[in-house]
Protein backbone atom coordinates (compact mmCIF):
# COMPACT_ATOMS: atom_id res chain seq x y z
CA UNK A 1 0.00 0.00 0.00
CA UNK A 2 3.06 2.33 0.76
CA UNK A 3 3.31 2.84 -3.15
CA UNK A 4 -0.02 3.95 -3.52
CA UNK A 5 -0.36 1.09 -6.25
CA UNK A 6 -2.73 -1.21 -4.49
CA UNK A 7 -5.97 -2.71 -5.55
CA UNK A 8 -5.27 -2.03 -9.39
CA UNK A 9 -3.20 -4.21 -11.89
CA UNK A 10 0.62 -2.74 -12.55
CA UNK A 11 0.80 -3.77 -16.20
CA UNK A 12 4.15 -4.62 -17.89
CA UNK A 13 5.25 -4.45 -21.13
CA UNK A 14 7.55 -6.52 -23.41
CA UNK A 15 8.11 -7.97 -26.92
CA UNK A 16 6.62 -10.95 -27.70
CA UNK A 17 9.96 -13.13 -28.52
CA UNK A 18 10.16 -15.90 -26.20
CA UNK A 19 13.47 -14.49 -24.83
CA UNK A 20 11.28 -10.94 -23.98
CA UNK A 21 8.96 -12.83 -22.40
CA UNK A 22 11.75 -14.88 -19.91
CA UNK A 23 13.35 -11.70 -19.33
CA UNK A 24 9.75 -10.05 -18.32
CA UNK A 25 9.08 -12.86 -16.16
CA UNK A 26 12.38 -12.91 -14.60
CA UNK A 27 11.85 -9.25 -13.35
CA UNK A 28 7.87 -9.43 -12.69
CA UNK A 29 9.15 -12.67 -10.33
CA UNK A 30 11.32 -10.50 -8.37
CA UNK A 31 8.86 -7.70 -7.94
CA UNK A 32 5.71 -10.31 -6.94
CA UNK A 33 8.86 -11.07 -3.98
CA UNK A 34 9.58 -7.43 -3.09
CA UNK A 35 5.57 -6.46 -3.15
CA UNK A 36 3.18 -9.73 -2.57
CA UNK A 37 -0.08 -7.46 -2.56
CA UNK A 38 0.72 -6.04 -5.90
CA UNK A 39 -1.12 -7.87 -8.84
CA UNK A 40 1.22 -7.51 -11.94
CA UNK A 41 0.24 -8.24 -15.32
CA UNK A 42 2.25 -8.73 -18.98
CA UNK A 43 1.25 -6.78 -21.65
CA UNK A 44 2.65 -8.22 -24.81
CA UNK A 45 3.15 -6.61 -28.45
CA UNK A 46 4.96 -6.66 -31.28
CA UNK A 47 7.97 -3.72 -32.32
CA UNK A 48 9.14 -3.09 -35.78
CA UNK A 49 12.46 -4.49 -34.96
CA UNK A 50 10.47 -8.11 -34.52
CA UNK A 51 8.40 -7.23 -37.85
CA UNK A 52 11.22 -5.91 -40.37
CA UNK A 53 13.29 -9.04 -40.67
CA UNK A 54 14.70 -8.99 -44.42
CA UNK A 55 17.00 -6.05 -43.26
CA UNK A 56 20.35 -5.51 -41.54
CA UNK A 57 19.65 -4.02 -38.44
CA UNK A 58 22.29 -1.33 -38.98
CA UNK A 59 20.72 -0.47 -41.92
CA UNK A 60 17.03 -0.15 -41.16
CA UNK A 61 18.77 3.39 -39.09
CA UNK A 62 15.73 3.33 -36.47
CA UNK A 63 17.10 4.24 -33.14
CA UNK A 64 14.67 2.60 -31.06
CA UNK A 65 14.02 -0.55 -33.23
CA UNK A 66 12.92 -2.94 -30.23
CA UNK A 67 11.75 -0.18 -27.92
CA UNK A 68 9.37 2.29 -29.68
CA UNK A 69 5.89 0.52 -29.65
CA UNK A 70 6.28 -0.24 -26.09
CA UNK A 71 7.31 3.45 -25.28
CA UNK A 72 4.06 4.86 -27.21
CA UNK A 73 2.21 2.33 -24.77
CA UNK A 74 3.82 4.13 -21.72
CA UNK A 75 3.28 7.08 -22.70
CA UNK A 76 -0.54 6.55 -23.27
CA UNK A 77 -0.71 4.83 -19.81
CA UNK A 78 -1.43 1.49 -21.39
CA UNK A 79 1.46 0.08 -19.44
CA UNK A 80 3.32 0.64 -16.27
CA UNK A 81 6.53 -0.63 -17.21
CA UNK A 82 8.24 -1.73 -19.37
CA UNK A 83 11.11 -4.61 -19.83
CA UNK A 84 13.73 -4.37 -21.91
CA UNK A 85 17.71 -5.29 -22.87
CA UNK A 86 19.81 -2.14 -21.82
CA UNK A 87 21.56 -2.86 -24.85
CA UNK A 88 18.87 -2.02 -27.08
CA UNK A 89 17.77 1.63 -25.99
CA UNK A 90 19.32 4.94 -27.07
CA UNK A 91 21.92 6.44 -24.92
CA UNK A 92 19.09 9.82 -24.99
CA UNK A 93 15.49 8.65 -24.13
CA UNK A 94 12.60 10.44 -25.49
CA UNK A 95 11.70 13.08 -23.00
CA UNK A 96 9.19 11.66 -20.04
CA UNK A 97 11.07 8.53 -19.84
CA UNK A 98 13.47 7.04 -17.68
CA UNK A 99 14.96 3.85 -17.01
CA UNK A 100 13.93 2.96 -13.14
CA UNK A 101 16.08 -0.06 -12.48
CA UNK A 102 19.08 -2.15 -13.74
CA UNK A 103 18.93 -5.34 -12.98
CA UNK A 104 22.02 -7.19 -11.89
CA UNK A 105 23.68 -8.15 -15.24
CA UNK A 106 23.94 -11.74 -16.48
CA UNK A 107 26.98 -12.64 -18.31
CA UNK A 108 28.05 -9.54 -20.97
CA UNK A 109 30.81 -11.86 -22.84
CA UNK A 110 29.52 -12.54 -26.63
CA UNK A 111 29.55 -16.39 -27.54
CA UNK A 112 30.37 -18.79 -30.95
CA UNK A 113 27.25 -21.20 -31.46
CA UNK A 114 28.42 -24.04 -33.70
CA UNK A 115 26.78 -26.25 -36.54
CA UNK A 116 26.17 -29.59 -35.16
CA UNK A 117 28.90 -30.46 -37.88
CA UNK A 118 31.28 -28.29 -36.18
CA UNK A 119 30.75 -29.52 -32.14
CA UNK A 120 33.94 -29.36 -30.22
CA UNK A 121 35.58 -26.33 -32.90
CA UNK A 122 36.71 -22.58 -32.05
CA UNK A 123 37.22 -20.00 -34.34
CA UNK A 124 40.49 -20.41 -35.03
CA UNK A 125 39.85 -23.98 -36.00
CA UNK A 126 37.12 -23.68 -38.69
CA UNK A 127 38.60 -23.96 -42.31
CA UNK A 128 39.77 -21.64 -44.59
CA UNK A 129 36.27 -19.24 -45.63
CA UNK A 130 33.92 -20.80 -43.12
CA UNK A 131 30.90 -18.13 -42.95
CA UNK A 132 29.72 -16.68 -39.77
CA UNK A 133 26.26 -14.95 -38.93
CA UNK A 134 26.20 -12.30 -36.89
CA UNK A 135 23.58 -8.94 -37.62
CA UNK A 136 26.08 -6.98 -35.39
CA UNK A 137 28.70 -4.51 -36.95
CA UNK A 138 30.48 -4.34 -33.64
CA UNK A 139 30.82 -8.43 -33.58
CA UNK A 140 31.97 -8.89 -37.16
CA UNK A 141 34.40 -5.79 -37.50
CA UNK A 142 36.39 -7.51 -34.11
CA UNK A 143 36.50 -10.64 -35.75
CA UNK A 144 37.46 -10.00 -39.17
CA UNK A 145 40.69 -8.79 -37.34
CA UNK A 146 41.09 -11.39 -34.87
CA UNK A 147 40.17 -14.46 -37.14
CA UNK A 148 41.09 -13.54 -40.83
CA UNK A 149 40.15 -16.82 -42.62
CA UNK A 150 36.79 -15.97 -41.99
CA UNK A 151 33.70 -14.30 -43.83
CA UNK A 152 31.16 -12.81 -42.17
CA UNK A 153 27.11 -12.55 -43.40
CA UNK A 154 24.01 -11.03 -41.64
CA UNK A 155 21.74 -13.06 -39.78
CA UNK A 156 18.38 -11.70 -38.39
CA UNK A 157 15.80 -13.07 -36.20
CA UNK A 158 15.35 -13.62 -32.17
CA UNK A 159 17.62 -16.43 -30.79
CA UNK A 160 14.84 -19.46 -31.99
CA UNK A 161 14.61 -18.27 -35.46
CA UNK A 162 18.85 -17.94 -35.29
CA UNK A 163 19.28 -21.55 -33.75
CA UNK A 164 17.52 -22.71 -36.75
CA UNK A 165 18.37 -21.25 -39.31
CA UNK A 166 22.11 -22.48 -38.07
CA UNK A 167 20.91 -26.07 -37.66
CA UNK A 168 19.06 -26.83 -40.28
CA UNK A 169 20.62 -25.25 -43.90
CA UNK A 170 24.57 -25.25 -44.55
CA UNK A 171 24.25 -21.68 -44.64
CA UNK A 172 26.56 -20.53 -41.48
CA UNK A 173 29.73 -22.52 -40.09
CA UNK A 174 28.47 -20.58 -36.47
CA UNK A 175 26.90 -17.91 -35.53
CA UNK A 176 27.49 -15.48 -32.61
CA UNK A 177 24.69 -14.35 -29.75
CA UNK A 178 25.03 -12.90 -26.37
CA UNK A 179 26.33 -15.39 -23.94
CA UNK A 180 23.09 -13.59 -21.66
CA UNK A 181 20.40 -14.79 -23.92
CA UNK A 182 21.82 -18.26 -24.22
CA UNK A 183 21.91 -18.84 -20.99
CA UNK A 184 18.17 -16.93 -19.76
CA UNK A 185 16.89 -19.69 -22.43
CA UNK A 186 18.64 -22.30 -20.61
CA UNK A 187 20.32 -22.88 -23.86
CA UNK A 188 24.09 -22.72 -22.66
CA UNK A 189 25.32 -26.18 -23.84
CA UNK A 190 24.72 -24.68 -27.06
CA UNK A 191 27.87 -22.53 -25.97
CA UNK A 192 30.70 -23.31 -28.40
CA UNK A 193 33.30 -20.63 -27.27
CA UNK A 194 32.96 -17.72 -25.00
CA UNK A 195 34.45 -14.85 -26.52
CA UNK A 196 36.46 -12.90 -23.68
CA UNK A 197 37.58 -8.91 -23.92
CA UNK A 198 41.09 -10.26 -25.81
CA UNK A 199 38.79 -11.64 -28.82
CA UNK A 200 35.49 -9.15 -28.70
CA UNK A 201 34.75 -6.50 -26.38
CA UNK A 202 30.91 -6.18 -25.50
CA UNK A 203 28.26 -4.10 -26.40
CA UNK A 204 26.84 -1.37 -24.58
CA UNK A 205 24.68 -2.82 -21.51
CA UNK A 206 25.09 -5.99 -22.64
CA UNK A 207 23.36 -8.61 -20.47
CA UNK A 208 21.84 -6.31 -18.31
CA UNK A 209 18.02 -5.51 -18.32
CA UNK A 210 16.50 -2.18 -17.93
CA UNK A 211 13.08 -1.53 -16.53
CA UNK A 212 11.53 1.95 -18.45
CA UNK A 213 9.11 4.03 -16.89
CA UNK A 214 7.58 7.20 -16.79
CA UNK A 215 9.97 10.16 -15.32
CA UNK A 216 7.19 11.65 -13.41
CA UNK A 217 5.40 8.49 -12.20
CA UNK A 218 7.04 8.44 -8.93
CA UNK A 219 4.97 5.39 -7.31
CA UNK A 220 6.46 3.30 -10.34
CA UNK A 221 9.90 4.79 -9.94
CA UNK A 222 10.06 4.09 -6.06
CA UNK A 223 8.45 0.44 -6.42
CA UNK A 224 11.07 -1.08 -9.39
CA UNK A 225 14.40 0.99 -8.27
CA UNK A 226 14.51 -2.00 -5.33
CA UNK A 227 15.57 -4.03 -8.49
CA UNK A 228 18.64 -1.82 -9.12
CA UNK A 229 22.19 -3.70 -8.34
CA UNK A 230 24.79 -0.93 -8.07
CA UNK A 231 27.67 -2.56 -9.15
CA UNK A 232 25.66 -2.94 -12.81
CA UNK A 233 24.15 0.38 -12.65
CA UNK A 234 27.52 2.43 -12.47
CA UNK A 235 29.54 -0.33 -15.11
CA UNK A 236 25.88 0.58 -17.31
CA UNK A 237 26.23 4.42 -16.80
CA UNK A 238 29.79 4.54 -17.45
CA UNK A 239 29.40 2.39 -20.81
CA UNK A 240 26.61 4.77 -21.95
CA UNK A 241 28.42 7.70 -21.38
CA UNK A 242 31.16 6.94 -23.26
CA UNK A 243 28.79 5.43 -25.77
CA UNK A 244 26.85 8.68 -26.19
CA UNK A 245 30.00 10.87 -25.92
CA UNK A 246 30.85 8.74 -29.15
CA UNK A 247 27.46 9.66 -30.74
CA UNK A 248 27.46 5.52 -31.26
CA UNK A 249 25.08 3.70 -32.26
CA UNK A 250 23.70 0.71 -33.83
CA UNK A 251 25.27 2.02 -37.14
CA UNK A 252 28.61 1.77 -36.02
CA UNK A 253 30.99 -0.17 -33.89
CA UNK A 254 31.41 0.73 -30.84
CA UNK A 255 32.42 -1.88 -27.82
CA UNK A 256 33.20 -2.31 -24.27
CA UNK A 257 34.68 -3.90 -21.16
CA UNK A 258 33.98 -2.83 -17.45
CA UNK A 259 35.26 -4.21 -14.38
CA UNK A 260 34.24 -3.28 -10.64
CA UNK A 261 36.95 -4.21 -8.38
CA UNK A 262 37.86 -2.78 -4.70
CA UNK A 263 36.01 0.47 -5.37
CA UNK A 264 37.73 1.06 -8.79
CA UNK A 265 36.02 1.07 -12.00
CA UNK A 266 37.81 0.11 -15.13
CA UNK A 267 36.24 0.61 -18.29
CA UNK A 268 37.87 0.12 -21.66
CA UNK A 269 36.50 0.96 -24.87
CA UNK A 270 37.26 1.23 -28.26
CA UNK A 271 36.10 2.02 -32.12
CA UNK A 272 36.31 0.11 -35.00
CA UNK A 273 36.30 0.53 -38.77
CA UNK A 274 33.78 -1.57 -40.47
CA UNK A 275 36.31 -4.18 -41.68
CA UNK A 276 38.43 -3.92 -37.91
CA UNK A 277 41.12 -2.93 -40.05
CA UNK A 278 41.64 0.75 -38.10
CA UNK A 279 40.83 0.63 -34.47
CA UNK A 280 41.10 2.62 -31.16
CA UNK A 281 41.16 1.25 -28.29
CA UNK A 282 42.25 2.15 -24.35
CA UNK A 283 41.19 2.11 -20.49
CA UNK A 284 40.70 4.48 -17.92
CA UNK A 285 39.43 3.95 -14.08
CA UNK A 286 38.19 6.30 -11.41
CA UNK A 287 37.40 5.81 -8.14
CA UNK A 288 33.61 4.78 -7.31
CA UNK A 289 33.51 4.49 -3.25
CA UNK A 290 31.14 7.19 -2.05
CA UNK A 291 29.07 6.84 0.65
CA UNK A 292 25.34 7.32 0.62
CA UNK A 293 23.59 10.78 1.17
CA UNK A 294 19.77 11.32 1.57
CA UNK A 295 19.81 13.17 -1.01
CA UNK A 296 16.42 14.84 -0.90
CA UNK A 297 15.16 17.45 -2.74
CA UNK A 298 15.07 18.96 -6.19
CA UNK A 299 17.69 17.01 -7.41
CA UNK A 300 16.01 13.31 -6.15
CA UNK A 301 15.11 13.00 -9.81
CA UNK A 302 18.61 13.43 -11.61
CA UNK A 303 19.22 11.43 -14.58
CA UNK A 304 22.38 9.81 -15.74
CA UNK A 305 22.77 8.90 -19.17
CA UNK A 306 18.75 7.98 -18.88
CA UNK A 307 19.16 6.21 -15.32
CA UNK A 308 17.84 6.57 -12.29
CA UNK A 309 19.17 5.28 -9.44
CA UNK A 310 17.96 6.86 -6.49
CA UNK A 311 19.60 4.10 -3.67
CA UNK A 312 22.96 4.65 -5.67
CA UNK A 313 25.30 6.88 -3.96
CA UNK A 314 24.45 10.11 -6.65
CA UNK A 315 28.52 11.12 -6.45
CA UNK A 316 29.29 7.32 -7.70
CA UNK A 317 26.91 7.55 -10.52
CA UNK A 318 28.75 11.41 -11.91
CA UNK A 319 32.45 9.35 -10.98
CA UNK A 320 30.71 6.69 -13.70
CA UNK A 321 29.26 9.08 -16.33
CA UNK A 322 32.69 11.26 -16.34
CA UNK A 323 34.62 8.18 -16.65
CA UNK A 324 32.71 7.35 -19.82
CA UNK A 325 33.15 10.82 -20.96
CA UNK A 326 36.78 11.13 -20.70
CA UNK A 327 37.39 7.85 -22.23
CA UNK A 328 35.33 9.23 -25.30
CA UNK A 329 37.27 11.96 -25.21
CA UNK A 330 40.54 10.31 -25.51
CA UNK A 331 38.98 8.20 -28.17
CA UNK A 332 38.06 11.41 -30.32
CA UNK A 333 41.16 13.31 -29.68
CA UNK A 334 42.80 10.33 -31.21
CA UNK A 335 40.85 10.49 -34.22
CA UNK A 336 37.53 7.92 -33.58
CA UNK A 337 35.53 10.63 -35.19
CA UNK A 338 37.09 9.55 -38.42
CA UNK A 339 36.75 5.73 -37.85
CA UNK A 340 33.56 5.97 -36.93
CA UNK A 341 32.58 8.50 -39.66
CA UNK A 342 33.64 6.68 -42.28
CA UNK A 343 32.08 3.04 -40.67
CA UNK A 344 29.05 5.44 -40.89
CA UNK A 345 29.40 6.20 -44.20
CA UNK A 346 30.13 2.82 -45.57
CA UNK A 347 27.25 1.54 -43.38
CA UNK A 348 24.59 3.75 -45.16
CA UNK A 349 25.93 2.60 -48.60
Amino acid sequence: GENGVDGRAVRVGTRRSQLARIQTDSVVMMLRELYPDLRFEIVAMSTTGDKILDTALSKIGEKSLFTKELENALERNEVDLVVHSLKDLPTSLPPGFTIGAVCKREDPLDAVVFHPKNCGKTLSLLPEKSVIGTSSLRRAAQLKKKFPHLEFRDIRGNLNTRLKKLDEKEDFSAIVLAAAGLKRMRWENRIGQLLGPEDCLYAVGQGALAVEVRAKDQEILNMVSALHDADTVLCCIAERAFMKRLEGGCSVPVAVNTLLKDGQLYLTGAVYSLDGSDSLKETMQTSVTYPHQNEDGPNDDVQHVGITAKNVPGQAQEAAENLGVELASLLLSKGAKHILSVARQLNDA
